[in-house]
């Protein structure tokens, strides 16, 4: 005689435009890999213009362009993210649309400075849209999705672009623009299918006309936006630091960087979903992954510095060596990214929270600004010293980011259940 056992199995559903919002993601990644890698030899070979003028160019408006944080944030408050980040689609697109046609000084400085705009404006007001299409896990799947498509994208378009340059030389350079603002389009057009909802403000967490007046007051999420400038600048040890490193301490051979970039990018396409799933399995606040993942950062630093102390004259070993603290690295990276973007999310009052992540995003801009001086400066007196300073920063923001778990919104330490699971009925015999 058959008997049936009920088994129960959960699933997640999708979010109504989902599908439509992660590939709109990775066509956006795919565009922005094809000048990203190559930014000074992109622009100077586009435009025409010296080097020195266009890093000069590119470093003005990039300091200019943090003035869109705080109008993109009012914006998406008043009209919502989705609007406002079609916008920029619009705005970005333009710029690369007309790039090739900026032969002069002054012409290339209003593209870049339009552009700068958008994209200094884009995190924040993608973090926002996130938080308002999802909620509890359903956010931090995305933050861990928008991670991985992101780097997979970015390789991509690098592929992609190394490719159309080496058959079509320099003329390859401006279809690379042009094929990236057709990207901007594509995604905006797939974004329009996207449902945004926003709640009606709830008196308790908004002030009237509040404005960046109520963020500026708010000192538990100032000192987690402090948290992430520091956590920051050990993002921007992997593109600043690790090749000068490599290249004058170690005195390491420069396909090493490569190398150590390659794997950076496969491992957080590959193991970005998994591992941030992972974590949610295992019911981590997410203060707690957060500063698992600044912690993890601190080893791979501290690492460093063991290896720049003996510095193997093997260079099977140094490349071995290397590999697996940019493993550990990498690591960090994914426990902590998605739940530090999902809690930086869920900790802002939902009536101003494009202008609480415009603030946020300030910490990722300036430390992106402060890295390259700062660390240059530190490796002048001795090339261990800045993974010194990155393991101080790091354990530091993970000592803040457990000590504000008792004044953050409980809502926002403590991944909330999608509450969209489907019961699945399992026959067995």
């Amino acid at each position: 005689m058959r008997t049936f056992r009920s088994r129960t199995r959960t699933r997640t559903p999708r979010i109504p435009g989902e599908r439509r919002m992660l590939v709109a993601m990775a066509v956006d990644a795919t565009g922005s890999g094809m000048y990203v890698p190559f930014s000074l030899v992109f622009f100077h070979h586009v435009t025409g213009l010296s080097f020195a003028t266009v890093g000069l160019v590119l470093t003005v408006v990039g300091l200019l362009g943090l003035g869109a944080l705080p109008i993109a944030g009012a914006a998406v408050d008043r009209y919502g993210a989705q609007r406002v980040q079609l916008l920029l689609y619009v705005v970005r697109g333009t710029g690369f649309l007309l790039y090739p046609f900026a032969h002069s000084l002054p012409a290339f400085a209003v593209v870049a400075l339009a552009t700068a705009f958008g994209e200094r404006a884009f995190p924040a007001v993608q973090q926002s849209l996130i938080g308002e299409v999802a909620q509890g896990a359903d956010g931090d799947r995305l933050q861990a999705s928008s991670r991985a498509l992101r780097n997979g994208g970015l390789g991509a378009g690098s592929l992609l672009a190394s490719l159309i340059v080496g058959f079509g030389g320099n003329a390859g350079f401006t279809a690379a623009a042009w094929l990236n603002a057709a990207s901007f389009v594509l995604a905006a057009l797939l974004m329009r299918g996207v449902k945004a909802e926003r709640r009606a403000p709830v008196a308790a967490e908004v002030l009237p006309s509040a404005g960046y007046r109520q963020v500026f007051a708010d000192r538990p999420f100032l000192g987690l936006t402090a948290a992430n400038f520091l956590n920051s600048l050990g993002y921007a040890a992997l593109s600043v630091l690790f090749p000068l490193y490599i290249t004058t301490w170690l005195r390491g051979p420069q396909a090493l960087t490569g190398i150590a970039f390659t794997l950076n990018t496969v491992m957080c396409a590959a193991g970005g979903v998994v591992v941030a799933a992972r974590v949610r399995s295992r019911g981590a606040r997410r203060t707690r992954s957060a500063a698992l993942g600044s912690v993890l950062f601190a080893a791979a630093f501290a690492a460093q510095i063991v290896l720049g102390t003996f510095r193997p004259g093997s260079g099977l070993v140094l490349a071995g060596a290397l590999l697996l603290i940019v493993a550990l690295y990498t690591l960090g990276e994914l426990v902590h990214s998605p739940s530090a973007g999902a809690l930086s999310v869920a900790a802002a009052p939902e009536a101003l929270r494009g202008r609480y992540l415009a603030a946020y995003q300030l910490s990722w801009s300036l430390s992106a600004a402060l890295a390259p001086s700062l660390f240059t400066a530190l490796m002048a007196v001795d090339g261990r010293l800045p993974w010194g300073v990155l393991v101080v920063t790091s354990l530091v923001a993970a000592a803040i980011v457990v000590r504000l778990e008792r004044v953050l919104p409980g809502g926002a330490v403590r991944v909330v259940p999608a509450g969209r699971g489907v019961r699945v009925a399992v026959a067995a015999g």
